[in-house]
């Protein structure tokens, strides 16, 4: 019998974990995918993925080992705060900062994107800077940290890979967990299967009678600019976030990457642009680029999916199909055609057709981006060169929100979920902070 049976070890598992092993709970973690040295897939060498649970999505870490960036702050990357308080929140993402320093973290510096002046030039412009405090650690040596800390964690608790848990069975004083290998009895048992789990946890939710709610769905156009065009407002900052208001809809900058590549992204059977960091690669480039996302709501996960997919899928259009158009173009309303690209003095890092956004995607995003740059324009002192390129079409997923009490509780005694699957994280650091929170209480109620 286990105290605490967690399953999936993505990065909330991993500090809920690290933090029960700190106290001697009888943990067990059960994990779909493989160890974090087995994790491969195609996908990450640009081929089509063949696994049979896909190495780059599930594994021990999950996407904590992608890209290793941690931004410690309340303002953007979930919704914490509003369950435990911004002091707490940000108490505890010091404690994961700590955590990730002990095993080799502290090896990059932690900077600050924080500017009162610009802050305040912003909002004359109608836009919106969110700072935050980054510790970004690129894949490589995400990688070095969780292999290290999964070291001192199998040495204190159990660790199970290639686990297909198939139903969860609950009696009046503990979990029954069946799986393909063994059944576990456990009296608590908490869900941290991350974005990747939702089909899962669906079914699951359905069957233990846990309510889930509304999904969030971001979708935007991806940005590759001449990166000195945003040099004066990035010099000291590194990386900038900022947010627009059109009418009651937010949006906001994402993933911005200085002297950075645009690569594929592939998930949820779709094909998107994605930003790459230079630090990821040796060859860096003049561009940068960056996604403008809009999120949008829908009452189930099926709903947010099927609209995405009718969007991006529609681009696509069975293949790893992206569209690109010249700022100038857009504007014109002329397609961008491979004469004019080759005179283009911004030119692509991806590979992708050439033609007229206008046509493929919904007016709203093409409208709140010109919005958008219309007022960069006015921050930055200068017009955005019309040389300037938009891939179409980025997209974020999210959980379903399920509803528990303070503490991470379902409506079901001693079930928990964290993390992204939980809807309430929607970032690395929020994630882990989680896994702590849940940690120092399930050990205080011992």
């Amino acid at each position: 019998m286990y105290d605490i049976i967690i399953i999936g070890s993505g990065v909330s598992s991993i500090f809920l974990a690290y933090t029960l092993a700190q106290r001697n709970h009888k943990v067990l973690i059960l994990e779909k995918g493989k160890s974090l040295e087995d994790r491969n897939c195609p996908l990450d060498q640009g081929e089509t993925c063949n696994c049979h649970v896909c190495g780059k999505y599930f594994g021990f870490a999950g996407l904590g080992k992608s890209e290793g960036k941690f931004n410690y702050s309340s303002d953007f990357g979930g919704e914490l705060e509003q369950k435990i308080g911004r002091e707490h929140l940000q108490q505890l993402m010091d404690e994961v900062d700590d955590i990730l320093c002990r095993y080799g973290g502290a090896t990059v510096s932690k900077y600050s994107t924080e500017n009162t002046e610009l802050v305040r030039k912003a909002q004359s412009c109608n836009l919106q800077m969110l700072t935050t405090e980054v510790r970004h650690l690129g894949t490589s040596l995400s990688t070095k940290i969780f292999q290290r800390i999964y070291e001192e964690l199998s040495s204190k608790i159990d660790i199970k890979f290639e686990v297909d848990v198939q139903e969860i069975i609950k009696d009046e004083n503990a979990f029954t967990v069946h799986t393909n290998q063994a059944n576990y009895q456990s009296h608590n048992v908490v869900f941290a299967t991350g974005r990747s789990g939702n089909e899962w946890l669906k079914i699951q939710c359905s069957r233990l009678g846990v309510k889930q709610g509304k999904t969030r769905l971001d979708l935007g156009i991806r940005v590759e600019m001449k990166e000195q065009q945003l040099r004066s407002i990035l010099q000291d900052t590194f990386e900038t976030k900022l947010s627009y208001a059109h009418e009651d809809i937010i949006s906001t900058t994402y993933c911005m990457n200085p002297q950075g590549r645009i690569i594929r992204k592939y998930q949820e059977g779709l094909v998107m642009p994605d930003g790459q960091n230079f630090r990821e690669r040796e060859n860096e480039t003049s561009n940068l680029n960056f996604t403008l996302f809009t999120p949008a709501y829908f009452s189930t996960l099926k709903e947010a999916n099927m609209y995405a997919s009718n969007v991006i899928g529609k681009i696509n259009q069975g293949t790893d199909r992206i569209v690109v158009q010249r700022l100038g173009d857009l504007k014109r309303r002329e397609p961008t055609t491979k004469e004019k690209m080759m005179k283009n003095r911004v030119q692509p890092t991806l590979e992708a057709d050439y033609g007229e956004l206008t046509k493929e995607i919904p007016k709203l995003y093409i409208q709140i981006l010109l919005e958008f740059l219309n007022h960069l324009e006015e921050f930055i002192g200068e017009a955005i060169d019309e040389d300037t390129l938009l891939y179409g079409m980025d997209g974020k997923f999210y959980s379903p929100i399920i509803e528990t009490d303070d503490y991470f509780q379902t409506s079901i005694p001693g079930l928990y979920v964290i993390g992204d699957c939980s809807g309430v994280t929607h970032s690395l650091s929020q994630a882990a902070a989680s896994g702590v929170y849940l940690g120092d209480y399930l050990s205080n109620t011992k």
